[in-house]
């Protein structure tokens, strides 16, 4: 939950020195000496008269990247939190791919990057899912490597988080903590991509270090490690470990080029091969998840595969490589336009779409309603369409539909709630209980204290009470005076979880 380790096992142990046993029979003590003078004098600097010149100091350069590399390291850190989330969730295993099915209690650390002076915050969404608690150490602001004179907490300061919205599709999240004027990154919004070879520094908790940073250089900008995935990382050498997970990797200027996702490893610690969300993924996704709690991507209503050598054989391909259509939804803009299996897809809008990244970037590229013209080639005939794009639907977002205001507003928890009834049951599959309140939406409430509750949320029970409809929610909820405590029963990605706060 605090990093993802790819290929073999993590290996949390210390190790230390053999001791020798106490009968072991041992040298005499004076045979040591001139063994240690002899040792003290190589370590010496050799200034005596007739012997070496004193060393030369080190060339400016090098002091000037000394000196840039602290003054980058000093500007960046005050930006990274540490997060400890306490909950619920599949314990998993080597690979990354696969989870358990045993459900256990975990308490993992990671890191989070403040990208908003009042209090909001980029980290993976794997941190945070089936979080019962989310605490965040924002680190005390530091200038010229000492406290400033408004703290002396060398610890920082720990605050309670919300979660604001997630998209596991990319594994990125974005909490809150109530306070303001603190330091933020900037994301890097710049035509002029990252490079390969680029230095860069990785900042985080590894095994729960806080205020650590790594040097080292970007070794791809675009590794897709599932050949089946639109998704591309930035692969760095930057020394990453089990704790680094949702950190920024940023550049020289000390702008966010990434944020820390997963590594590969046989041993469980740093091998060499990190990799970090790219920063134009975050820019595409923070505003949303900020606006609606989840992404919006486009889709024209087909799934596209990577070709591989064997599929091309065995379908007859006139293409060994590329990507190929594999599936049409039944009466959608792609099935509508003429789009069929086995199609290959060539380019859209005249961009060569030769990988699944370079495709789901040309469809976001665009936005709901537009049109994209696709060229696929079709046995041997080459082919136009024109595909409209369509935003792909959350469950989130048809029930913000179906609520109405004036009769689901639940004002103490400043949500639209809607009783789950047997057909929406049918319709959110997931759902361990099939009962209760789901949350519709959230609305802007007059109180001062903000529930963390998010969309699609179901409420189970209030401070003990089975809740099973909105009316029984309201009476619920109407027992606790002003500043007592409400415990809710909530169920968020097929989890059972509480929601504690006062009223």
């Amino acid at each position: 939950m605090d990093y993802r380790v790819v290929k073999g096992e993590r290996n949390m142990g210390t190790t230390s020195c053999d001791s020798y046993t106490a009968d072991r029979k041992r040298p005499a003590r004076w045979l040591w000496i001139p063994v240690f003078l002899g040792f003290v004098y190589l370590l010496l600097p050799r200034t005596v008269a007739g012997q070496t010149a004193p060393r030369d100091r080190p060339p400016d350069a090098l002091r000037q990247l000394n000196d840039s590399i602290e003054a980058l390291v000093e500007r960046v850190s005050p930006s990274v939190v540490q997060i400890q989330v306490t909950g619920y969730g599949s314990t998993e295993d080597g690979d990354r791919k696969q989870t358990t099915d045993v459900i256990g209690r975990r308490q993992a650390v990671a890191s989070g990057v403040i990208v908003d002076p009042e209090g909001y915050i980029v980290t993976n969404a794997h941190v945070v899912n089936g979080a019962e608690r989310i605490e965040v150490i924002v680190p005390p602001h530091i200038v010229s490597g000492a406290l400033t004179d408004s703290t002396q907490d060398t610890q920082g300061k720990s605050y309670q988080a919300h979660l604001v919205g997630t998209a596991r599709e990319i594994d990125l999240a974005v909490i809150k903590i109530e306070a303001r004027g603190l330091p933020a990154l900037s994301i890097n919004r710049s035509l002029q991509p990252t490079r390969q070879g680029e230095m860069v520094f990785a900042f985080g908790s590894p095994e729960g270090l806080r205020n650590t940073v790594t040097m080292g250089v970007v070794s791809s900008v675009a590794r897709q490690p599932d050949p089946d995935s639109p998704l591309v990382y930035v692969q760095t050498d930057t020394p990453i470990n089990p704790g680094n997970s949702g950190g920024p990797l940023v550049d020289a200027d000390g702008l966010l080029v990434g944020i820390n996702t997963f590594i590969l490893s046989t041993s469980g610690g740093n091998q060499g091969l990190g990799f970090a969300i790219p920063a134009g993924v975050v820019a595409y996704a923070y505003p949303q998840l900020l606006k609606y709690g989840h992404i919006h991507q486009p889709a024209i209503g087909a799934l596209v595969q990577t070709i591989t050598p064997d599929m091309a054989i065995g379908l007859h391909l006139v293409k060994d490589f590329g990507i190929i259509v594999s599936d049409v939804s039944p009466g959608g803009p792609a099935d509508q336009a003429g789009l069929r299996i086995q199609d290959i897809i060539l380019s859209v809008d005249g961009t060569p779409t030769g990988s699944l990244p370079l495709f789901a970037h040309s469809l976001y590229l665009h936005k709901s309603g537009e049109q994209a013209k696709i060229d696929v080639l079709r046995g041997s005939d080459l082919v136009h369409l024109q595909i409209p794009l369509v935003e792909r639907q959350h469950k989130e977002d048809s029930l913000a539909n179906i609520a109405d205001p004036a009769k689901n507003l639940v004002r103490p928890l400043s949500v639209l709630g809607i009783e789950l009834t047997l057909d929406l049951a049918h319709s959110l599959p997931d759902l361990r209980i099939p009962t209760g309140v789901i949350v519709a939406a959230r609305t802007l409430g007059s109180g001062t204290v903000e529930i963390p509750l998010q969309t699609g949320d179901v409420i189970h029970g209030v401070n003990g009470t089975t809740i099973t409809s909105l009316d029984g929610l309201r009476e619920a909820l109407a027992k606790p005076k002003s500043g007592d405590s409400v415990v809710l029963q909530i169920e968020r990605y097929a989890q059972l979880i509480y929601v504690s706060f006062s009223l």
